[in-house]
């Protein structure tokens, strides 16, 4: 089943719910990787064969761009769309948890919206 790693301003309490729904989701706080630059989440993600999962769609996309272009290692992103909002981190859980059972590996220089 896919994995996934969440960015900072992703809240922890989202990957604590998903695990609980038998999901591998770690969150950068509880890897210590808090105030790493974008690229070194999205290296350390790949390097890990995770899923990035981000808010911020903008820098994202365009790091999904340079990656492919340049030949770097790149396990998928995932972008939260606003209609799952972060005081809300139970249905970004099961949301999550519906994507790994429907991709159950990751598809790599995928950068898409998640749906709920």
């Amino acid at each position: 089943m896919t994995a996934f790693l969440t960015d900072e301003d992703v809240s922890p309490r989202v990957a604590e719910i998903a695990r609980g729904m038998e999901s591998d989701v770690v969150s950068v706080r509880e890897l210590g990787r808090l105030g790493w630059s974008d690229e070194d989440q999205l290296r350390a993600a790949a390097a890990d064969a995770r899923v990035f999962v981000t808010y911020n769609r903008d820098d994202f996309i365009w790091l999904t761009r340079r990656f492919f272009h340049e030949r770097e290692p790149h396990a998928g992103v995932l972008i939260v769309p606003g209609s799952l909002p972060r005081r809300e981190p139970r249905r970004l859980a099961r949301a999550l948890t519906h994507w790994a059972r429907s991709h159950p590996t990751p598809i790599p220089y995928l950068c898409t919206f998640l749906e709920e």
